[in-house]
């Protein structure tokens, strides 16, 4: 059966990054990452508990907050509210961190990665379509909108890995298109295309700028504002 393409796209960025970490050494964990104060371990490992959180996401639903609560669009996940605090953004740093002390090694982050990301696809694939989630915002949101959330940190966080690595970005195509779709405010794939080759990008380069991990230039700005797409509040 064809999966929805948020999990076909966390199936294919959780597995080219698993093979990433197979092949980094103790000084490419050393390094520091783009999102600072993190190493690239401490990322990996922030990535690593991102990729997890569909199971207590699933468990939470009808237990947490309020059940007639408005249901939360993917989009609506990136509010620059008190999940962006320095009380959330100090323990988001500081559980990575302790993350990345106790698994050591890449082979070690790489299996977790692995594991985290065989469990959510098993709930992703077998959850019926209309299952809801609790997010640990206290976001309502059916799962279908919180799996996109959770190729955005595979993804968006890929490209700073690449970025603390000094290699080419290796974003998937599938990962790429559920990112335009939500970065882009939905234009098609078509439309996408014809944005990128106005602007003259590719998909990395226009995901990265977006997510404010590269600068635009002020004509590339023009043109994004002429057609409507703010930024959402991304880490």
């Amino acid at each position: 059966m064809t999966q929805p393409p948020a999990v076909e796209a966390f199936r294919t960025e959780a597995a080219v990054l698993s093979h990433v970490i197979s092949g980094l050494s103790d000084d490419d964990l050393g390094r520091p990452s783009p999102c600072a104060p993190w190493t690239l371990a401490d990322l990996l490992c922030h990535i690593v508990i991102a990729a997890g959180r569909i199971g207590p996401a699933i468990d939470a639903a009808g237990t947490q907050g309020d059940p007639d609560a408005e249901l939360v669009p993917a989009a609506g996940y990136y509010l620059p509210d008190a999940r962006f605090s320095a009380t959330v953004n100090a323990d988001r740093i500081d559980v990575a961190a302790a993350l990345a002390t106790r698994l050591g090694g890449a082979a070690a982050i790489g299996a977790e990665l692995t594991a985290a990301a065989r469990r959510s696809l098993e709930l992703l694939e077998t959850a019926p379509p209309d299952q809801e989630v609790r997010t640990r915002h206290g976001d309502r949101m059916l799962l279908s909108e919180f799996a996109i959330t959770r190729v955005v940190e595979l993804s968006v966080h890929g490209l700073d890995v690449a970025a603390g690595l000094r290699r080419s970005p290796w974003l998937t195509d599938q990962a790429a298109v559920v990112l335009e779709h939500l970065l882009l405010r939905g234009l098609s794939q078509s439309e996408a295309g014809r944005l990128r080759d106005q602007l003259g990008i590719d998909r990395a380069g226009l995901i990265a700028a977006l997510t404010g991990r590269a600068p635009l230039s002020a004509a590339r700005e023009l043109a994004l504002t002429r057609r409507g797409i703010t930024r959402l509040a991304l880490g």
